[in-house]
């Protein structure tokens, strides 16, 4: 068990999960301070508006001497001036996963929601069905819910929901985050290879996903997405119930009678209809997730549907930035292919016959990998026009393993798609500006922060 604590520093402080924990620390009375290379929105934001001050870089400095623990990130590694000094000096450490175990869910109800894609809409739906419902749940959201305007939340009701993933805890702990996150109830969404920096294959990471599921008590539940191929391997259990969940007639509940428009999505689950205020099969399969688990846990279809129609939605899927010159600017997370093309399909639905922009910033471990080169180049097929960004970092990517940017264009071209490859922020805003018309949706796929280029967009098409 951690010790009471006064003062906690954070080594990576904003990482989306770093910054809210910290920032739900701090409403609790504890001194937080934090460092990172390169603070920026939104959770640099985020921090300075709580009063949380962000020290840019990293050195001893930074450890003052009445912290009683240091959180250390799981983007950090060994070499960094603070954790060189941590260890040096013996002080107290632990990884954020640990924190949140001992610190905050141990003793509750802890419902942990993975899987590679849709995880933290499916965490912000939950949270809000929970909340709506009067039972007032703890969090720790991947993202920023706009029904809450933060991502971490401690409370005294027995109820915790985490969204939860299988990248490793830290360097000194190369389990799957989620191992420490004690679930009654795990939701599996979708089961993909990602993670190219620390999985070598899909059967890797089906391992972490096995370590995950062995923790579920037998009076919990797993519920998984039914039509996933590469889920099924994993069920070959009897130590707890599982509740499939899809669209296809095997699953224990089923979508169907699908419609998509500008306003949302809408779905029947036997007699019962249900809308939700986001487009596309993807958020469909969010919405299923949620209302098989909420259902689990005693609340009625009326309090789920309630809780969809006042949802807001989540900051970087598929937020709309701003609209000048009659063009649509979106913001999304989406890196990995699946997510790409489920994504602009989404944006496709909800915009039907308006010209759809996807510019993509390989940023991500695996992007920037020539894992994905041939995935990648099928995930634009919704896409009007395509403009690929240099990736991010490429340094640190061994040559003979790097995504092949112009190669990807390439191919995006051979498939029909128009498609360009511009190195910075500068030339794909005048790129955009130029070539833009009324009525054009475009949308920005990163995992970063793509140098404020929405931002910059908007304000060039008001010239």
């Amino acid at each position: 068990m951690l010790p009471q604590l006064k003062s906690v520093h954070f080594i990576g402080i904003c990482g989306t999960a770093m910054a809210s924990v910290a920032a739900a620390l701090q409403e609790r009375g504890v001194c937080v301070t934090g460092s990172d290379a390169n603070p920026y929105p939104p959770m640099s934001k985020f921090l300075e508006e709580r009063g949380i001050e962000i020290r840019a870089g990293y050195c001893e400095a930074n450890l003052t001497a009445a912290a009683d623990l240091i959180v250390i990130g799981n983007a950090i590694s060994r070499g960094n001036p603070e954790v060189e000094a941590v260890l040096e000096r013996k002080l107290r450490y632990c990884s954020l996963p640990e924190l949140l175990k001992e610190g905050f869910i141990r003793g509750k109800r802890s419902i942990v929601i993975t899987g590679t894609h849709g995880k933290t809409t499916v965490t912000s739906l939950l949270a809000w069905v929970f909340e709506c419902s009067d039972l007032n749940p703890s969090f720790l959201i991947g993202g920023i819910p706009n029904n809450f305007s933060k991502g971490a939340r401690f409370t005294d009701s027995e109820w915790f929901i985490t969204e939860g993933d299988e990248y490793d805890t830290a360097f000194f702990d190369k389990r799957g985050k989620f191992v420490h996150y004690l679930p009654e109830i795990a939701i599996i969404n979708n089961l993909e290879f990602d993670h190219a920096d620390i999985f070598q294959d899909l059967g890797q990471i089906q391992t972490s996903f096995r370590h995950f599921i062995n923790l579920i008590p037998s009076n919990g539940l797993l519920a998984v997405n039914g039509d996933e191929t590469e889920i099924a391997p994993l069920l070959q259990l009897d130590h707890c119930p599982i509740a499939r969940f899809g669209m296809g007639d095997t699953n224990d509940m089923r979508a169907m009678n699908l419609q998509f428009s500008v306003g949302g999505s809408k779905f029947t689950i036997g007699e019962t209809e249900f809308s939700i205020p986001m487009c596309g099969e993807l958020n469909v399969r969010n919405a299923l997730a949620t209302v098989a688990v909420a259902r689990h846990c005693g609340l009625n279809d009326d309090q789920i549907q309630n809780a969809f129609d006042t949802f807001e939605g989540i900051k970087r899927r598929m937020e709309t930035r701003g609209e000048v010159a009659g063009v649509i600017v979106v913001d999304d997370f989406a890196h990995h292919p699946t997510a790409i093309q489920e994504t602009l399909k989404a944006l496709r639905m909800k915009y039907p016959g308006r010209r759809l922009w996807a510019i993509f910033e390989p940023r991500s471990n695996t992007t920037r990998r020539a894992v994905f080169q041939e995935e990648l180049a099928k995930a634009f097929g919704d896409a009007d026009q395509v403009v690929i960004s240099a990736a991010a970092k490429l340094e640190q990517i061994p040559k003979s393993e790097r995504l092949d940017p112009l190669k990807l264009v390439d191919s995006i071209k051979a498939s029909g798609v128009e498609g360009a490859y511009l190195r910075d922020v500068p030339a794909i805003v005048e790129h955009v500006r130029t070539h833009s018309q009324p009525g054009d949706v475009v949308c920005f796929l990163s995992n970063g922060s793509f140098g404020g280029i929405h931002e910059q967009l908007l304000e060039a098409l008001k010239a």
